[in-house]
């Protein structure tokens, strides 16, 4: 377990079933299940798999009426906290409600169901699902999501100030209406911007519980130092209450992001960093999302491992290439990639920047990929 001996920030305590994160109490690790949610057997058994690793809480993901049908019955087999990802339908929020600890919505997907309502009203309603069945709240503001209204106003290179000016806001218009029961994350796939936008936000609302994490951090172990990098330099001061390091890892192997959190708490805690690590780098940078029920071809795992073997031998050049496993997050947080690759059921969409380059099936994707980065690295030579 982490040291009490850690530096903690005066954030107000927030009640999640059966812990409470916020007011120096531990910090709290969690991760979020990789099967299909409708598959009630291998969703529970996760659940198992991760509690018995130490998870505090563990997010499910409900994208539909099925999803929120087999969550009650997954409820009946686990006692442990759960945490509902809701994504467009914030109105299954009443459905599940009743069988979680706590919701999670993500400002910029608000805007995809109802368009017509202001944000507002759709906020205050999940806040009344969550006072009504004893929920706590999280304002999940992701890179790849921003609510368009905020990045509209803020130079396209800027891309903290937007996230930083959602959940502001929303911090506000909750606490307007008296929910105070929330906790906020500000996630980026690159470490220096998570440590700048929670360094800003905590700035601005130390009262505010932070859930930590740096989004689509990859495979192990690369996808652990990029967090670590980011948690160093956050929770030595002080920064963070609960946290969840996001892995590209085969289901089987989902425990691994509970252990690895934990790990870098107690390092921490006693002093074993490596935060001299520069992550500005000159060399290849290949990030890949969490393995999460979202992903609709289990292929995508083992299409992350390939394109880091792949490109091996362009190691010693600064470009990025992102591999997303679902169409939710995929074609946003691609955008900032060099290239970038976002997986459906059956074919693979290339892009190179915001650009689409089309769909290829999994087993033509590497060869059309490995081409588009011969071209980048012959162009930037000339150059």
């Amino acid at each position: 377990m982490e040291s009490r001996s850690l530096p903690r920030n005066p954030t107000r305590a927030v009640k999640i079933g059966s812990i409470t994160i916020g007011a120096g109490n531990p910090i709290a690790v969690q991760s979020m299940t990789a099967t299909h949610t409708t598959n009630i057997d291998a969703t529970v058994s996760q659940i198992h798999d991760l509690e018995a690793a130490g998870a505090d809480v563990i997010r499910v993901a409900v994208d539909s009426k099925k999803d929120a049908e087999a969550l009650l019955e997954i409820r009946r087999q686990t006692t442990a906290n759960l945490v509902i990802d809701l994504q467009e339908n914030y109105r299954l929020a009443e459905v599940v409600a009743p069988a979680v600890q706590k919701l999670r919505y993500n400002p910029g997907h608000l805007y995809h169901h109802e368009r017509d309502k202001p944000w507002q009203e759709k906020v205050r309603y999940i806040a009344k699902v969550a006072a009504d069945h004893d929920c706590a709240m999280r304002i999940g503001v992701n890179c790849g999501s921003v609510d368009p209204a905020k990045k509209e106003k803020y130079d396209p290179a800027d891309s903290i100030s937007p996230m930083l000016e959602s959940a502001l806001d929303h911090c506000d218009f909750l606490d307007s209406i008296g929910f105070t029961r929330y906790c906020v994350s500000l996630k980026d796939s690159d470490p220096q911007k998570v440590i700048e936008a929670n360094k800003r936000f905590a700035e601005a609302r130390p009262d505010v519980p932070l859930h930590l994490g740096v989004t689509e951090a990859g495979m192990p172990p690369d996808g652990i130092i990029k967090t670590r990098i980011a948690f160093e330099q956050l929770i030595s001061k002080g920064i963070g209450d609960t946290l969840r390091v996001s892995l590209t890892v085969p289901n089987s192997r989902k425990a691994e992001e509970i252990v690895a959190g934990r790990k870098i708490l107690d390092d921490i805690a006693a002093g074993r960093v490596r935060s001299v690590v520069n992550y500005g780098l000159p060399t290849m940078n290949i990030i890949s999302c969490p393995s999460c029920s979202r992903v609709e071809n289990e292929a995508f795992i083992e299409l992350a491992q390939d394109v880091k073997t792949m490109a091996e031998y362009a190691k010693d050049h600064a470009i990025t290439i992102a591999v997303m496993g679902c169409r939710v997050n995929g074609p946003g947080e691609t955008d900032d990639a060099d290239l970038g690759l976002w997986c459906g059921p059956n074919f693979v969409n290339l892009k190179k920047g915001p650009q689409e380059l089309g769909q290829y099936p999994y087993n033509e994707i590497l060869p059309r990929l490995k081409q588009e980065l011969d071209a980048l690295i012959a162009s930037r030579a000339k150059a």
